[in-house]
């Protein structure tokens, strides 16, 4: 048994149907799709599918052997848990509570959310304090509907380590539905022990984000997307050998935003070439 490797809605091709992704995905050698509810407003919009588009996306996930079990919910940067207007706030239990209706309609297990109190306002201690008050809103929630919660750590300082995370988990009532979704080339880019890190949370890693960066730098605020496998600083071997050493058994997710690239099916057929490499190098045979 391997681990199931998947593939990011947003590196499949921009403006095709949610069967010919799933193809795509299966022809390209992907175990399964990662479904993306970023703030878009055509995004935003599948939170509100019909009861028809929600069986279509079943059928389809049946007829052609590809799961959807996991979103990434980035639409919180729009409408943010700290958020200072309390409408904000009240937008983000909507979304979170609809989003978590979706995942239940579709057999969705893991919603993966992004790691910021705030996106488009100043962070601080109050926003940090009703981020927390926001996240245990959402854990009541995804208790109701059995999904699980997992943190993303992240692009910004606010939950940039595990460690971070832990610490974020120990203010919170104690959940069986909250994880950590370490992405690691966000984990590498902040100069953190990487490896230290992984046995730290792994007790807590429900999945892995597969993806390169350049490291945070004096005079460099680092490069989180859109950088080649290969032309960055994660050290994915090693990543690999201490994920395999601690019984890690879970799915990887290869992150990539290749959907308006002029093949972006080429783009992921090489990119799972190249990760199964390095899985393979790190004991994932």
């Amino acid at each position: 048994m391997h681990n199931p490797l998947g593939i990011y809605e947003k590196a499949l091709p921009r403006g095709i149907g949610w069967r010919e992704r799933l193809v795509a995905a299966r022809e390209a050698g992907y175990d399964f799709v990662e479904m993306s509810i970023d703030e878009s407003d055509e995004r935003l919009a599948r939170l509100d599918w019909s009861r028809s588009a929600r069986l279509d996306l079943l059928r389809a996930v049946r007829e052609e052997g590809v799961p959807v079990p996991s979103m990434c919910l980035s639409a919180h940067r729009r409408c943010p848990f700290g958020s200072a207007d309390g409408a904000l706030r009240a937008q983000a239990d909507v979304v979170m509570r609809k989003a978590l209706e979706l995942a239940g309609d579709l057999g969705i297990r893991v919603i993966q959310l992004a790691g910021y109190d705030v996106y488009y306002e100043p962070s601080g201690a109050a926003t940090r304090a009703r981020y927390l008050e926001g996240m245990q809103r959402a854990l009541e929630l995804a208790a109701r509907h059995q999904v699980m919660l997992a943190v993303e750590i992240m692009d910004t300082t606010f939950l940039n380590s595990i460690t971070r995370y832990l610490a974020l988990k120990s203010q919170l009532p104690p959940s069986p539905w909250l994880g950590v979704y370490p992405d690691l080339g966000n984990l590498s880019a902040w100069g953190n022990d990487v490896q230290a890190e992984l046995r730290a949370g792994i007790g807590d890693i429900v999945g892995v984000h597969v993806k390169e960066s350049r490291p945070v730098a004096p005079g460099f605020p680092g490069a989180f997307r859109d950088v080649p496998f290969g032309e960055g600083g994660v050290d994915f071997v090693r990543c690999f050998s201490t994920l395999h050493e601690l019984g890690y058994a879970g799915p990887f997710l290869v992150e990539m935003w290749t959907e308006k690239a002029a093949d972006p099916l080429r783009e992921i057929r090489l990119a799972r070439e190249w990760v199964l490499q390095r899985m393979a190098a790190g004991g994932y045979a």
